[in-house]
C-alpha cells in the first residue's frame, strides 16, 4: 500500500512537472501602448499609379527612338500608350 501511494504521488508530481511549463506564456508583457508619431508625412497617395505612368514615359521614350517601325505597330503603340497615360492623369485628379 505504501509503495502504491508514493508511485501514484510521484505520478502527479510527473504530471504537473509537465504541464505547468506548457501554460507559462512564453513571451514577456508588452510594456503598453506604442506612443502615436508626433508628425509622419502623409503617405503619396497611389504610388502604383505614379509608378505605372512613370514606367508607360520610359517605355515611350524607348519606342519614339527605335531602329525601326515595325511595320506601322510603333505608331499605333506610341498612341496607345499616350492614351494609357493620359488616362492615369485623370484618375489622379479624382482622389
Amino acid at each position: 500500500m505504501k509503495k502504491r501511494v508514493f508511485s501514484f504521488a510521484v505520478m502527479v508530481l510527473l504530471i504537473l512537472a509537465l504541464t505547468f511549463p506548457v501554460a507559462v506564456p512564453a513571451a514577456p508583457p508588452s510594456p503598453g501602448p506604442k506612443p502615436a508619431p508626433a508628425a509622419t508625412p502623409a503617405a503619396e497617395p497611389h504610388p502604383e499609379i505614379r509608378d505605372a505612368i512613370a514606367s508607360l514615359r520610359r517605355a515611350r521614350e524607348h519606342l519614339q527612338h527605335a531602329a525601326h517601325d515595325f511595320g506601322g505597330h510603333r505608331a499605333e503603340a506610341l498612341r496607345a500608350t499616350d492614351e494609357a497615360i493620359h488616362q492615369l492623369e485623370i484618375c489622379l485628379k479624382y482622389d
